[in-house]
């Protein structure tokens, strides 16, 4: 059997996974806090019939060698974590991130999660959450007659309530950065989970540390550039289609050998 058509078949199924890939970019385009994806490749195992420096005669080697490599496959699908733009909205509850840096949450089972996405809300306690309900941490309770929410740039949270003349101090955000953002495991719902290649969570104050600061009234936007993405997908569809006609090919040529003899 022609190795062609197994090589090929990998390189079908790689692209796969990029046009995969792209279609979850493209999808999410308009997702607060969403961070775009890249599938990246390696090249398989060689079959090698001749190795590069054999002798060819006595005084005489092999240049180059002989060597036919056996397809691709793919090796990670990279999260790229550069910031999106910012968008300003009339909130006083959305905060994005300029910098490094996630929100840290906690689930219902006491799981805690991270996230870029600062479209937050409050519950019927008062309690600062997002739009799922997950309690951001550390908790903030916001007093049911606040009139006014002021987030600073280092995430003092204060609230102005009928009757006072100065702001109160009811919480304060802080963010958690890790040394491999990209090793973290993406949960779904725009949350991402510690795994042993993110590192741990080193949490602080936003400004300090290497930390980015926050922005009220504002949500950071998806990172995902459509120009780029339909670019690779434009890409990825003729590496696809080249790949199959090399399995057609193939397949001809297999016929053209059984129709040697009849």
């Amino acid at each position: 059997m022609m190795q062609s058509l197994y090589t090929a078949s990998t390189g079908m199924l790689a692209m796969q996974t990029q046009i995969d890939t792209t279609a979850n970019n493209i999808a999410n385009v308009n997702t607060i806090g969403f961070k775009k994806s890249r599938a990246e490749f390696a090249d398989l195992m060689y079959n090698t019939m001749q190795y590069a420096g054999t002798a060819t005669s006595d005084v005489t080697k092999s240049p180059t060698g002989i060597e036919v490599g056996l397809g691709v496959r793919p090796t990670a699908i990279n999260k790229i974590f550069t910031e999106g733009s910012l968008k300003q909205t009339d909130n006083q509850l959305d905060v994005a991130i300029t910098g490094r840096g996630f929100f840290r949450l906690e689930l219902p089972d006491g799981t805690e999660v991270y996230s870029r996405n600062g479209a937050f809300k409050v519950d019927d306690n008062g309690t600062v959450v997002n739009s799922d309900g997950y309690t951001l941490v550390p908790q903030i309770v916001v007093p049911p007659d606040a009139t006014n929410i002021s987030i600073g740039t280092d995430g003092t949270v204060t609230v102005v309530q009928p009757g006072q003349t100065q702001a109160t101090q009811v919480g304060q955000i802080t963010l958690t950065n890790f040394i491999n953002p990209s090793g973290l495991h993406s949960r779904g719902d725009n949350l991402y989970m510690e795994t042993d290649s993110s590192g741990q969570p080193v949490e602080g104050t936003p400004g300090l540390d290497g930390l980015g600061v926050l922005r009220q009234n504002f949500v950071e936007l998806s990172n995902v550039e459509l120009v780029v993405e339909l670019t690779d997908l434009i890409t990825g569809q003729r590496a696809y289609d080249s790949n199959s006609k090399v399995i057609t090919t193939s397949d001809e040529m297999l016929q053209t050998t059984n129709n040697l003899k009849r």
